[in-house]
């Protein structure tokens, strides 16, 4: 350390030992106020991340809390079709005021601002990371008990804008029974380790089909693992989500806040433990 350190790194170009890396976390809107951050993301895309993050938001606010989503799959946003939102964001100077579904969940998506909801959005990886971050930092999200947030998959620009430019307090892997799932979840726990963000757990969507006459479980991508990969890793597992054709004509309708399943009660419980009930 040098002999007439101020002990501010902000105006030292020295490199020595003290010196705290600089954060890259962006600041949330002056009128915000958001208690948890939790990020659902998955190694690859269609395992239903999308899915997930809306159900858990959905019963954490049966739970009594205020919940929100940022959608930061910004190329392939669906959450707002799931809770039946049309295009519409109203705002100011202090920032943007996010819609609220029919149960008020507050809800931040790119389909919000666009004129048509089935315009593409052709866009470059930093531009994509830009809007992420605006949906952080000039979104008003007010009073938010759990802020979900929808990660694109992979583990490219977005995924890597959210983990390190949102206060993360744990993240939620999503996946499918299929054999290569262990690799899948393997890339986004080793990334998660890298960032430094704890995981909360594993939910295995289209786990399996029930007849409806007998209802037996049909394990239409053979059978799961999930079991064990959770073991492997240490992971709790939050949940396995069949292929509903109920569910799914809910999140058509945009009427997903009907949904009367328990796929996910544990996952409710295990956030609630890890990161505090009301």
């Amino acid at each position: 350390m040098a002999e007439e350190c101020t002990h501010d790194c902000s105006t030292c170009s020295s490199n020595c030992s003290s010196r705290k890396p600089e954060s890259l976390l962006e600041a949330p809107n002056p009128l915000s106020n958001v208690k948890h951050v939790i990020g659902v993301v998955s190694g690859k895309g269609g395992v239903g991340k999308s899915l997930v993050t809306s159900m858990l938001a959905v019963l954490m606010q049966r739970e009594g809390y205020k919940v929100g989503i940022l959608d930061a799959d910004i190329t392939g946003p669906s959450i707002p079709k799931a809770f039946g939102l049309k295009p519409g964001v109203e705002g100011g100077p202090e920032g943007m005021i996010p819609p609220h579904s029919t149960t008020g969940i507050d809800i931040m998506s790119v389909n919000l601002l666009l004129e048509e909801e089935d315009k593409p959005v052709v866009w470059r990886g930093p531009v994509i990371a830009g809007v992420v971050k605006q949906f952080w930092s000039e979104t008003i999200w007010n009073d938010i008990d759990y802020l979900f947030v929808d990660c694109p998959p992979g583990t490219g620009d977005v995924p890597l804008t959210v983990f390190q430019s949102l206060p993360l307090d744990g993240i939620v892997i999503v996946s499918s029974p299929q054999e290569l799932v262990s690799m899948i979840v393997a890339k986004a726990a080793n990334m998660a380790k890298l960032m430094n963000i704890p995981v909360l757990g594993l939910v295995e969507n289209m786990s399996y089909v029930k007849c409806p006459d007998c209802g037996k479980h049909i394990h239409v991508f053979g059978e799961s693992h999930i079991d064990e990969i959770a073991e492997k890793f240490g992971y709790d597992l939050l949940g396995q989500i069949p292929m509903d054709p109920k569910l799914a004509a809910l999140v058509d309708r945009g009427m997903l806040e009907l949904m009367e399943n328990d796929y996910l009660d544990s996952a409710v419980k295990v956030i609630q433990n890890r990161l505090g009930s009301k």
